[in-house]
């Protein structure tokens, strides 16, 4: 395994906030300029570590060259790394760099490591890689020739991708979970398995898993399942609290548990603790199983499309390297598995999304790959585990499609509860837009004009259908000729210049127009609605004229499953395994898009009549950066757990919901009515169990008086100076993307002179996961975004010790936020919002009994009576920033982790 000797005839370039350094592997490092660099990137490729930030680093989005993430990914597909020069020293093993110029050698040692590890004897990911180098090869890719020569040719053929994946076997049906009650001294002694013999008692702890416990015995009646509320502070230890008795009750009851989250963060980290109840990895894959949205895993008919020509350039190499990764992959998940989350970035998302089937054209079992796809196989597989890990949204679907079912959902947990509401919200809404209407027309058609892919019609995929049952035949020319009156392509433009074709392109026409005559001047650049009331003459001729379009398009699609289900039950002689599966598939996707169509009917049906007080309806147009990209009509329930309360919970036995900050600093009532417990004719238990942490010693809440509202180069002054005096470790949030892409230009290279990486969610080009990578491995990096990371950074330890929030989050003035504050008890039910977001945000801060923090306000208005969403005992003082300042340096300038100082590096001199 000795690499060799000889060096690479490459170059590197390492290019930071704070400057820029050219390496050569005669071992010269010299500081470069950009202009420099540029031309010489130019001329001659060089090795970069992530080309598109590189090259955001540099001001040359076009910078092209060896990417040594894109060789990592090839030579160790589904393996992580932390995307930077630190994070892949410490993979690879080799020695860390101890600053920028170091980084720029480290790139030429890691692509030697690399490169040479393709000679070794025991590269145990070498299976497929010669096939997918010569294929690389072709297309061109920057690193084929160097691969190329250091793989030598197998002497027997490759088993490829589609010979190496297994198949999955079909099961039967899970009987009904056994009826038992739960042992409270068994659920104790799980607990204590699980959290091992060296550690802690935690009496807090063991106090839920026995509350918990209780949501598994049988149901009273029905209608009425065991329900638990709980709030369990940080540090108490819910993860393993509720594991415990769920993974008794499923061995014991031979039942599934669904542990629904609401992000991926916490997916993964439900998956990593699982480990702890079935450490054999074989025995794991059987009993836990991770479920996501379709959308979610790689297809592989798609994937075997663009491996044979359907992609070109950059997209045709992402294609491979996929192919790699396939091959290895526990699951297929491209969203928050181990395909790395920087790998489809790299290609600027060219041809990413095309990967998956997030336009619902699934063929089933027509598909040749139908009994190796990784979509099937962790549908199949949680249909027989102990416990399946999934989101909210997910749960939501599954429990109202299963509700009359064998399968149905008996014993859920809902962690993170406190999103509950929020993902109802968006699971039981609907919406009329441009997209979604061109998406059916798609599905109903199939390709038309310059539309490409592999994507069939009705017509195709059911043509011994039409041929064989003359009313089915009927049904989808009907339905064909109905959908000729959905949108079409360039349906956008055409609305924009006053020509739209047909009545559902003329509504969205009506519609836009209404909105841009009431919408106000300060929304200008970003997404514009109304509320869908005193509606003119214009818009209420339009929405009958849909209506009509709507109603002729749902009859033949109702029809045509009808007439599938009969040709199932006549069984005809060609009704093989194969037609039967895609037939069944076809009255799924008939079922949904029915249930869509009706949706639609029945929000148009209130336009212009008189309001429901159920519902909210607004009229929208959805803009990114001034520039519109979809129109459309939009229907939310004022209270989306009223439908939570019918189809997720009444049916369910036993539920969970819970958080560490469910009640968001308010009583009991806000969390029961998060929860949905408002509609029951029953009373939850509750369970209270406040955080162990000492929060009056390790935390303290600053609100800066002098920072004035508007003053964006004060504010960004204020975000330096307080990152500065923590010495990096800070995660900074805004309520909007422009103040903060206008704080990270202007404070970036500042920060980065002096060693304190400053990375931002909006403006590096990286996904969100991998940014929080980052983030976590390097105590000297601090972070910018907004919502998703006041709600899904888990970074415990020295990290993350200051949280920045540049104004109280107050929510968006909307249609749907105007109608709820209404309903709700006006500024009270605002108040209860802000409080929720600020004990989520201040959640963030203190995850383990070691770590020290401090929470920054940027709002001299912030009033005192939403100081309640932090916990109790926390100190918060009133200051200025100068003041604020100074104690946070006091405080956190130094801080300890596990015995080793984090000290302050050395500046970096620039030219």
């Amino acid at each position: 395994m000795a690499e060799s000797d000889v060096p690479l005839p490459y170059r590197a370039l390492h290019a930071t906030h704070g400057g820029i350094w050219i390496a050569s592997s005669d071992g010269e490092i010299r500081e470069s300029g950009r202009g420099e660099a540029i031309a010489a990137a130019a001329e001659t490729p060089m090795i970069v570590l992530n080309a598109p930030m590189t090259g955001q680093r540099l001001g040359y989005s076009e910078l092209s060259g060896l990417d040594l993430l894109e060789l990592f990914a090839f030579v160790h597909p589904a393996r992580f790394t932390v995307p930077t020069p630190t994070g892949i020293a410490r993979t690879l093993g080799l020695p860390v760099p101890e600053d920028d110029e170091d980084a720029a050698m480290l790139l030429l040692d890691a692509a030697k490591h690399l490169l040479d590890t393709l000679s070794w004897k025991d590269w145990g990911e070498r299976e497929g890689a010669w096939t997918s180098a010569q294929s690389l090869f072709r297309l061109r890719w920057p690193w084929a020739a160097a691969v190329a020569e250091r793989i030598e040719k197998p002497k027997q053929a490759e088993r490829w991708l589609f010979s190496r994946l297994p198949e999955w076997e079909d099961q039967p049906p899970r009987p009904a979970p056994q009826t038992l009650t739960m042992d409270e001294h068994q659920t104790v002694d799980r607990l204590e398995t699980l959290v091992g013999e060296d550690a802690e008692r935690r009496e807090g702890q063991r106090d839920y898993a026995r509350a918990a416990a209780q949501s598994f015995n049988p149901r009273p009646a029905p209608g009425k399942p065991n329900m638990l509320i709980a709030e369990a502070g940080t540090g108490i230890g819910k993860t393993l609290g509720y594991l415990a008795p769920a993974s008794l009750w499923a061995e014991q009851a031979d039942g599934a548990v669904w542990l629904s989250t609401y992000t991926k963060a916490l997916q993964r980290q439900l998956d990593r603790e699982t480990e702890r109840i079935f450490p054999d990895p074989v025995e794991r894959r059987e009993k836990v199983v991770v479920r996501k949205g379709r959308e979610n895993y790689l297809c592989l008919l798609n994937l075997e499309d663009a491996l044979q020509g359907g992609f070109a350039g950059r997209a045709a190499i992402l294609a491979q390297l996929v192919a790699r990764w396939a091959a290895y992959s526990k699951d297929g998940d491209m969203v928050g598995g181990d395909l790395p989350g920087w790998l489809t970035t790299l290609f600027r998302r060219a041809g990413a999304t095309a990967l998956t089937d997030r336009r619902g054209e699934c063929v089933f079992a027509g598909c040749p790959h139908y009994r190796k796809c990784f979509i099937e196989r962790s549908s199949r597989a949680a249909e027989n585990a102990d416990l399946v890990i999934a989101n909210h949204a997910l749960v939501m679907i599954m429990a109202e499609r299963r509700r009359e079912d064998s399968a149905a959902l008996t014993r859920i947990v809902f962690d993170e509860g406190h999103h509950l509401f929020d993902a109802a919200d968006s699971t039981f809404s609907a919406a009329l837009t441009g997209q979604e209407a061109i998406e059916l027309r798609r599905w109903i058609i199939g390709p038309e004009g310059k539309h490409r892919g592999r994507r069939r019609g009705l017509s195709a995929r059911l043509m011994d259908v039409a041929s064989y049952d003359e009313a089915g035949g009927e049904a989808i020319e009907a339905a064909n000729a109905a959908a000729a009156a959905l949108p079409g392509d360039s349906w956008l433009g055409r609305i924009a210049e006053g020509i739209p074709l047909g009545p559902i392109e003329k509504l969205l026409a009506a519609v836009r127009a209404t909105v841009y005559s009431r919408a106000s001047a300060q929304d200008a650049g970003y997404g514009l609605e109304t509320e869908a009331a005193e509606l003119d003459g214009a818009l209420i001729a339009a929405v009958g004229a849909a209506s009509e379009a709507l109603e002729s398009l749902h009859r033949p699609l109702a029809i045509l499953r009808q007439r599938l289900e009969a040709v199932l039950e006549d069984a005809p002689d060609w009704l093989d395994s194969q037609a039967r599966a895609r037939i069944e598939g076809a009255m799924m996707g008939l079922t949904l898009r029915g249930q869509m169509i009706a949706s639609w009917i029945a929000l148009l049906a209130r336009l212009g009549g008189p309001a429901d007080p159920d519902f909210v309806d607004w009229l929208a147009i959805d803009r990114y950066e001034g520039r519109e990209y979809d129109i459309g009509l939009h229907r939310h329930w004022l209270d989306p757990t009223k439908p939570l309360a019918d189809t997720v919970i009444k049916p369910a036995h036993g539920l969970i919901v819970t958080s560490a900050t469910l009640k968001g600093g308010e009583d009991w009532d806000a969390a029961e009515t998060r929860a949905g417990a408002q509609h029951l004719d029953f009373a939850p238990d509750r369970f209270d169990a406040p955080s162990p942490f000492d929060y009056g010693a390790n935390s303290e809440v600053l609100i800066v008086t002098d920072v004035k509202k508007g003053d964006l180069a004060a504010l960004a002054g204020a975000y330096a100076k307080l990152i500065e005096a923590a010495n990096g470790g800070t995660l900074g949030l805004f309520t909007a993307i422009a103040r903060l892409k206008a704080v990270h230009a202007r404070i970036a290279d500042r920060l980065a002179r002096n060693g304190l990486p400053l990375f931002s969610q909006h403006v590096d080009p990286i996904d969100t996961g991998t940014l929080i990578d980052i983030f976590r491995d390097d105590p000297h990096a601090s972070l910018l975004g907004t919502d998703a990371l006041r709600d899904g950074v888990d970074v415990p330890g020295h990290s993350l010790r200051l949280v920045l929030l540049e104004t109280v989050p107050w929510p968006r003035p909307t249609v749907l936020h105007a109608a709820r504050k209404l309903a709700n008890g006006g500024n009270a039910y605002v108040d209860r919002v802000v409080r929720a977001r600020l004990a989520q945000a201040f959640g963030r801060l203190i995850r383990r009994t070691d770590d020290k923090g401090m929470f920054v306000l940027l709002s001299a208005a912030t009033p005192s009576r939403l100081l309640t969403a932090f916990p109790e005992g926390t100190p918060v003082a009133r200051v200025p920033l100068d003041e604020a300042v100074a104690r946070v340096a006091a405080r956190l300038s130094s801080v300890t982790d596990f015995g080793q100082q984090v000290t302050k590096p050395k500046p970096v001199e620039t030219k």
